[in-house]
């Protein structure tokens, strides 16, 4: 198995950083409101030596903090935000701390302090080696509302970095060289006029059936776009009383397709037929764009040389406990028969075992991608919960607050720090890994999503 300086300094500083993510743990913030998250990641970072800039590209909860010298520079993309309405107790029954509280649904708590981990590893190498390079850490706000790192991208934050790295519990240990979606998000608002639905109907200007045949017209173009694009929406409000016509209703829409011309394209399209509603109405249409980010942009030379390193660092143990908690999980996931079926349960309620990469296609989005089309950036992910677990569920909450969540996040550390000392040692894969950024971008370059006439959110007080 390998050990390298990085490696053991992640388990070095094991008590810091499991302090640091049960601390995250206990107390949840959702996106732009991670202020004690942000606090607390950054004074760990300042007692290493790091430099810390707290409120890094104008985002009041983002982080830049810095170490050493030279090239070459990486980053490592942490994140700390959590979902609405998921609060769990470490607990293998449903059962919130606080309901209708947030909770860890995507394991963000162990996000951020995995990759302060391979910071922190890589910077003890460095100085234990007296080698050249800088290390970079970002806590970047608000994943899970897919905007954080395209604000930050949007005031420069990426461009000096040769390389990134990200990180994100899941239920196996895999790297993927396919694509997920990049996203739009807007909310239409539409204006009406009020009256008496019964008494004086003919006087009334309703919002809320602009925002019906939005939704009609909606679904007839999901007929006429590529089969990757995804159209999806929720109404944020649609009046207060049956005889009272509407005078304000609003719809939030997501637009996702694997690329951004894609993407733009729909959208530009969805928001031909708001206006058309809004004529049709005689109501007024205010579009809230909200934001978006890109499709993600998977290294090839990167992924396989960071798989080999997977490959090579000892895994997780799973206790009897842990397998216990985990089995009991599994048996009350609503896509146990499914997983089941599929044989991945025959080692074990948890994953014992590195995947083999995989071209993998996905429908979620991550504003990773925005990282991706601005250096090279892999995402690595190692296990952290049930082979059960669905996606944003109190299970993952469950497990991230334990010690399942803990042994994952430490291990993924292990990885990211000893693939980046390799790119240290070797600056010819450096060179490679950007030569096939350039390839993959066609002679295109960023460009953020989000125009700048739309303000940062700042926190909730």
């Amino acid at each position: 198995m390998l050990e390298t300086i990085a490696t053991k300094a992640v388990e070095q500083n094991e008590a810091v950083l499991t302090d640091l993510a049960k601390k995250i743990w206990d107390c949840p913030e959702t996106a732009f409101n991670e202020v004690k998250a942000c606090e607390w990641t950054a004074q760990v970072l300042r007692d290493a030596g790091f430099q810390v800039e707290v409120g890094c590209a104008n985002l009041p909860t983002a982080i830049r903090a810095t170490w050493g010298k030279g090239h070459p520079v990486i980053g490592f993309l942490g994140e700390y935000d959590a979902l609405p309405g998921l609060s769990q107790k470490v607990s293998t029954e449903k059962e919130p701390v606080t309901p209708g509280a947030a909770g860890q649904g995507c394991g963000h708590n162990l996000l951020g302090v995995a990759c302060v981990g391979a910071a922190l590893g890589m910077k003890a190498e460095l100085e234990a080696t007296g080698k050249e390079g800088t290390v970079v850490f970002y806590g970047c706000p608000a994943e899970e509302v897919l905007t954080g790192k395209a604000f930050m991208a949007r005031e420069g934050a990426f461009t000096d970095l040769d390389v990134a790295f990200s990180w994100h519990g899941s239920s196996s240990n895999n790297l993927s060289v396919g694509t997920m979606t990049g996203l739009n998000s807007a909310i239409f608002h539409f204006t009406g006029v009020t009256a008496h639905a019964g008494g004086d109907p003919h006087n009334g200007r309703s919002a809320l059936d602009a925002c019906e045949l939005m939704s009609v017209g909606a679904n007839y173009l999901r007929e006429h776009v590529t089969s990757d694009v995804r159209i999806h929406y929720v109404y944020k409000e649609g009046g207060t009383a049956p005889n009272i016509v509407p005078d304000k209703a609003s719809v939030w829409y997501y637009v996702r397709a694997m690329s951004r011309q894609a993407i733009e394209d729909t959208y530009a399209r969805l928001v031909k037929v708001a206006e058309g509603a809004a004529h049709m109405t005689e109501t007024k249409l205010d579009v809230e764009f909200l934001g978006g980010c890109y499709n993600t942009l998977n290294p090839v030379m990167l992924t396989n040389l960071t798989h080999d390193v997977m490959e090579q660092i000892a895994m997780p143990q799973w206790t009897e406990e842990e397998k216990a908690f985990a089995k009991t999980l599994n048996e009350k996931s609503q896509q146990y028969e499914k997983v089941k079926a599929s044989g991945v349960l025959e080692n074990g309620p948890l994953c014992t075992f590195v995947e083999p990469v995989e071209k993998r296609y996905g429908y979620g989005s991550t504003d990773v991608g925005d990282v991706q089309h601005i250096v090279p950036c892999v995402q690595v992910m190692t296990a952290t919960c049930n082979l059960a677990a669905p996606g944003h569920s109190w299970q993952i909450t469950a497990c991230a607050g334990m010690s399942i969540g803990m042994k994952g996040m430490l291990y993924g550390a292990k990885v990211m720090a000893a693939t980046a000392m390799k790119l240290v040692d070797d600056p010819k894969l450096v060179e490679q890994a950007k030569e096939e950024f350039q390839q993959s971008m066609k002679g295109q370059s960023y460009k953020c999503p989000i125009p700048k006439e739309v303000p940062i959110p700042q926190p909730q007080k």
